[in-house]
């Protein structure tokens, strides 16, 4: 699992000998709670999908939210996410997880003053879903379907996701995301659909190869395995199978179109603010 820090650790206060001042008393200052969430994604059949749960507890009994909940005393952020996304639906050790977000305004939770974090986690199979812990149920979810209004969902949470789809088109230009939705071997029409269902857009095929093909020196973003994929209903010659090149450590070589970009973040992904 790759899990992508946003800066250096620091030394605890404990571990570098630091003390709090003289006099000083947490209770002379306005007390939070601190939770996690977690937007986990994977691309099925083309369509982007997000997993959500169905809670049995109020606040919000019987709605869908994002996996998640409170921060252990004892733990880090990206412990907790972990945690409570094997907790809630049994999925362990998403292959990307980052934070992306954090949501602290005055009533988001009925439960009190709570700040939470955003995760964006991804992995090409979800595998066998668990709902658990404080979930009566689990399973996967169309993120146009979830946005479109099929769904409303608990707290914030729809603008966390709506964030956190944004993100993953971002990021998908300028880091190795794509790579994160998919096995060890891909297809170059697998790779396609991870672009083309994040960014909801239809990308051109001879162009979007030409992309792949422009890799720096000594170096490719996709190489050969000599092996194919398994033949179709439809009979025909098998597609080739690929693995991720070391290219992919500079960045994406496909790029969005301006006027893509700005469509997409001015559409559907904010339709609901």
């Amino acid at each position: 699992m790759s899990i992508v820090t946003t800066s250096k650790p620091k030394k605890s206060a404990k571990r570098s000998g630091h003390k709090a001042p003289k006099g000083y008393d947490a209770g002379d200052y306005p007390t939070f709670s601190v939770t996690v969430d977690v937007v986990i994604m994977s691309v099925v059949d083309e369509r982007l999908m997000v997993l959500l749960v169905r809670r049995q507890a109020d606040p919000y009994e019987g709605a869908w939210a994002l996996p998640g909940g409170f921060k252990h005393p004892d733990e880090s952020l990206d412990a907790a996410a972990v945690r409570e996304l094997r907790e809630e639906t049994g999925v362990d050790a998403p292959k990307h997880l980052a934070q992306f977000g954090t949501y602290g305004d005055p009533g988001r939770d009925p439960r009190g003053n709570i700040v939470t974090v955003g995760y964006l986690a991804v992995t090409p199979e979800v595998g066998r879903i668990e709902a658990g812990t404080d979930a009566d149920d689990a399973r996967l979810w169309p993120v146009a379907d979830v946005l479109d209004g099929a769904l409303e969902l608990a707290f914030d949470h729809e603008r966390i996701l709506r964030d956190a789809v944004e993100r993953a088109g971002d990021e998908l230009e300028g880091s190795d995301l794509a790579t994160a939705f998919l096995g060890p071997t891909f297809t170059l029409s697998e790779l396609q659909s991870v672009y083309e269902a994040i960014w909801d857009d239809e990308l051109d095929t001879a162009n979007f190869r030409r992309s792949l093909s422009m890799s720096p020196p000594a170096a490719s973003y996709v190489v050969a395995t000599g092996e194919r994929a398994a033949a179709g209903p439809k009979g025909g010659r098998p597609p080739e199978l690929f693995s991720a090149g070391e290219a992919w450590s500079d960045g994406s070589p496909v790029k969005r179109s301006k006027r893509r970009t700005a469509d997409t973040k001015s559409g559907r992904r904010k339709k609901a603010r």
